[in-house]
């Protein structure tokens, strides 16, 4: 499913990915593309604080497997995706939506401009 994105009175939506490390980057960019005129999409839920509501081991895995297939949504839904990555950073779970938004035709823009090997 390939979001064209053919209106110009419709903003772009832009999707964000990248480790929950980079929250603050990523609230940094968020202004920069709402500037921009953008529609920002962002993952907000960090596992890796303390929280009661995933505690435990099966809530953990229950809630992280529910907040990956959301996220897919989210890039899904977007118009474009925008790999938020200082020192150029990409983890396995980014880089599988990065796989993922290359299998559904979406441009994919960094942060960082990755150098090419």
């Amino acid at each position: 499913m390939t979001t064209s994105h053919t209106d110009p009175d419709t903003p772009v939506t832009v999707c964000f990915c990248g480790s929950m490390r980079f929250m603050p980057a990523m609230l940094e960019a968020s202004i920069d593309e709402s500037l921009a005129g953008r529609i920002v999409v962002l993952p907000l839920v960090n596992m890796k604080a303390p929280d009661a509501r995933w505690s435990t081991d099966e809530q953990r895995e229950r809630i992280k497997t529910a907040l990956d297939t959301l996220h897919l949504a989210k890039i899904a839904r977007a118009d474009e995706v925008l790999i938020i990555n200082p020192g150029r950073y990409i983890g396995e779970s980014t880089r599988r939506e990065i796989a993922y938004a290359h299998q559904l035709g979406k441009p994919v823009r960094y942060l960082v401009p990755m150098e090419a090997s």
